[in-house]
């Protein structure tokens, strides 16, 4: 009886040693997700998605906490098997357990929800490839014999998300990669050829049926939104009415004429951002974005503090990874980018999103946790 009424406390006295701003700005794009999600569904579904939300939130705050109290050591220790189980998933995904939802087949359905491996793939890549990194006697930048290891461990997974195919999930877990690898250095003339690659890579995708045909569309759409004007065309138009009709303040939560009418389809997944800017106005849509960029620059400053290889190169990777992911989210909603279908940190339903968000929080939380103990 004790054990289990310490447990909470446990729980509570790790979260408190965070980084106060970093908790805080997770917590408070949690919070405002759920008001949100809330907001964009009471029409058709009056409070679920939002009961929902709070459920996925409490779930990925204790995983937050059960990372923090592993010993970092046991951490780096775990991380090929981190890697290995989400290669498991992504492999999963592609089987007869892979279920496909909006055009792509990048969920598992398990009794009450969906898990996206995806999601599982960005912490374990970015735990992954700094384990790889970490702790190198040459200080001089990475040459092409070097990349090799790093590379393989980016590859695989990124294959087998190009096959599901989740584009804008491949292009994060690129710029993850390339945000940990700017940390020791890459020698000018392999990111000149990676440069190149990148391209042949786009333009296969462009060209050739890897892409869904309904992924094509979307870019297609961006470059001229008349050309699909009843699918994703309408869509992006509905999404910038929406979010330039909120004006300076918005016109209130509930009240926005667009997200009541129901005219923007998963407007609580990818395109929550059109109801902030709608029902909160410019002043609260540029509040969630102060809030995800505080994120990467907290992230950034404990890495910067840390001494140890492999605890700044995680940090790095994450701040990579939501920085990339906000810009996505925030240029589709814009019209500035094109339709991807990747989530806002924290702020776009879905529990794969949100229980990957704050295990990522967990990770920083564990790092600086150790700082800490070696000071005092």
């Amino acid at each position: 009886m004790n054990a289990t009424r310490r447990e909470p406390r446990r729980v509570l006295a790790d979260l408190a040693r965070l980084d106060l701003g970093l908790l805080t700005a997770a917590a408070g794009l949690t919070v405002i997700g759920i008001l949100l999600t809330w907001s964009a569904t009471a029409h058709v579904s009056g409070t679920a998605f939002a009961v929902r939300g709070v459920i996925n939130a409490v779930i990925g705050v204790g995983l937050a906490a059960l990372i923090m109290r592993l010993d970092p050591r046991t951490l780096r220790a775990l991380a090929p098997a981190i890697y290995l189980v989400a290669l498991l998933a992504l492999l999963a995904v592609l089987t007869p357990l892979g279920s496909t939802i909006n055009g792509s087949r990048s969920w598992i359905e398990v009794p009450g929800f969906s898990i996206q491996p995806s999601e599982m793939a960005k912490v374990a890549l970015a735990v992954a490839l700094a384990s790889v990194l970490a702790d190198r006697d040459d200080p001089r930048p990475l040459g092409l014999r070097q990349l090799r290891l790093p590379l393989a461990v980016v590859a695989v997974p990124l294959a087998l998300i190009m096959l599901q195919p989740d584009f804008g999930s491949a292009v994060v877990l690129t710029l993850l990669a390339v945000s940990a690898l700017l940390v020791p250095g890459v020698r000018r003339r392999v990111l000149l050829g990676a440069g190149t690659a990148l391209a042949g890579v786009v333009a296969v995708a462009l060209f050739t049926p890897v892409l869904a045909p309904y992924q094509r569309d979307r870019l297609l759409a961006f470059v001229d939104p008349t050309a699909d004007p009843s699918g994703i065309g309408y869509q992006v138009a509905q999404v910038k009415t929406a979010i330039g009709s909120g004006g300076l303040f918005g016109e209130g939560l509930f009240e926005g004429r667009s997200t009541q009418g129901g005219f923007i389809p998963f407007q609580y997944t990818d395109f929550v951002f059109s109801v902030a800017g709608e029902e909160l106005g410019f002043v609260g849509a540029v509040g969630v974005v102060a809030l995800e960029l505080f994120v990467v620059v907290r992230m950034l400053h404990v890495a910067r503090r840390s001494e140890d290889d492999f605890a700044r190169l995680v940090c790095v990777a994450l701040a990579g990874w939501f920085l990339v992911q906000t810009l996505e989210n925030l240029g589709m909603n814009l019209g500035l980018m094109p339709v991807t279908g990747v989530p806002l940190p924290f702020v776009s339903y879905g529990g794969s999103s949100m229980f990957s968000c704050w295990a990522a929080i967990g990770l920083v939380g564990n790092i600086q946790k150790t700082r800490r103990s070696r000071l005092g």
